[in-house]
C-alpha cells in the first residue's frame, strides 16, 4: 500500500462559498462511501475567504484507475453537479480544472 498526500487549491465564487459550505456541513454518505473504496482518507477542507484549500491521503495502489471509478460513480457525478459549479474554472492555472494540485514541500508524520 502507498501513501500519497495532495494539497489542492480552488477559488469558489463569491456568491457560491455558502451553498458550498453548506454542501459540506453536510455531504452525502454515498460520496463519501465511494471516497473511501476508493482508497481517500483524512479528507479536509479548508476556507478562507473565497479560496479552499483541499488535504488527502490517497492510500491505494492504482490512483488512476480509482479516481477513473469515482469519476463513473452515479452519486458522484451528480455531487459534483452541485459543488463544481461553487468554483471558478481556471482561477490557478490556463487550461486547468476547478483546482489545481499543490507541490509538496514538508509532511511530518
Amino acid at each position: 500500500m502507498n501513501k500519497i498526500i495532495f494539497g489542492q487549491i480552488g477559488k469558489l465564487k463569491k456568491d457560491k462559498i455558502a451553498e458550498y459550505t453548506a454542501l459540506h456541513a453536510n455531504p452525502w454518505e454515498g460520496v463519501l462511501e465511494t471516497m473511501k473504496r476508493c482508497n481517500l482518507q483524512n479528507y479536509s477542507i479548508f476556507l478562507q475567504e473565497d479560496f479552499v484549500f483541499a488535504y488527502f491521503e490517497y492510500v491505494g495502489d492504482d490512483y488512476t484507475t480509482d479516481m477513473r471509478k469515482m469519476a463513473q460513480d452515479a452519486i458522484t457525478q451528480e455531487w459534483w453537479a452541485h459543488t463544481k459549479p461553487c468554483f471558478i474554472k481556471n482561477a490557478f492555472s490556463e487550461g486547468g480544472e476547478f483546482y489545481k494540485d499543490m507541490q509538496s514541500i514538508f509532511y511530518l508524520a
